[in-house]
């Protein structure tokens, strides 16, 4: 083979090469742009919908149909607020009316504390006559039935001497130095207390041990 055979056998097949080159480079460019335009379709297809989407969102009917569920939401926090108002007011008036059927004696049996008082102080009273022992016996007969009248409503005596103070239950009016008792304690009872069911109506009035 001459030289000048070889050098044109070259040339064709860099001519081939470069022609390959050429093709793939080109269809590299073709995918490219295919790939743009069905990206720049795409985009143009997402910003369709969601303009379409916007444009029904803003619609009347949408619009109306959103205001319509904000005010059903509404009214219906509303009732459930009124139903809870509701029976939170008739759980008090049923505390209140329970109340009042427990302590429906109060009012009475406070106005009637002076009376049990001047019945103890009239009983305490030493006599010799006869005449005046069988009137106390009286009225230690109406005193006795008082009483009991007054526990059927639920009214009992605060127990006080021999008892630690309590300022719950007991009101102290004096301070004394007796070692027959622990300080602290009560040891003398100047005037009753009276508790009705579980309510305090007056406090007992004592002496209390330093």
């Amino acid at each position: 083979m001459t030289e000048e055979n070889i050098k044109t056998e070259k040339e064709e097949q860099d001519s081939l090469q470069n022609e390959t080159k050429v093709e793939t480079q080109t269809a590299i460019n073709n995918d490219q742009e295919a790939s743009a335009e069905n990206a720049s379709e795409n985009q143009i297809e997402n910003e369709q919908d969601q303009a379409s989407e916007e444009s029904e969102e803003l619609s009347p009917e949408k619009i109306e149909i959103k205001r319509l569920e904000q005010e059903l939401e509404e009214k219906q926090n509303r009732l459930l607020r009124l139903q809870a108002d509701f029976e939170n007011y008739r759980r008090r008036v049923r505390l209140d009316q329970e109340a009042a059927m427990k302590y429906r004696a109060q009012s009475l049996i406070e106005n009637l504390l002076p009376v049990l008082d001047n019945f103890e102080r009239a009983l305490n009273i030493e006599v010799k006559e006869e005449e005046t022992k069988q009137l106390l016996k009286g009225m230690e007969m109406v005193y006795r039935q008082l009483q009991d009248a007054l526990k059927t409503e639920g009214l009992n005596v605060i127990e006080a001497v021999g008892k630690e103070f309590d300022p719950n239950y007991h009101h102290a009016v004096m301070q004394v130095n007796d070692s027959n008792y622990e300080s602290n304690v009560v040891v003398e009872e100047l005037q009753k207390g009276y508790i009705l069911k579980d309510r305090v109506i007056r406090p007992t009035m004592v002496k209390v041990n330093q």
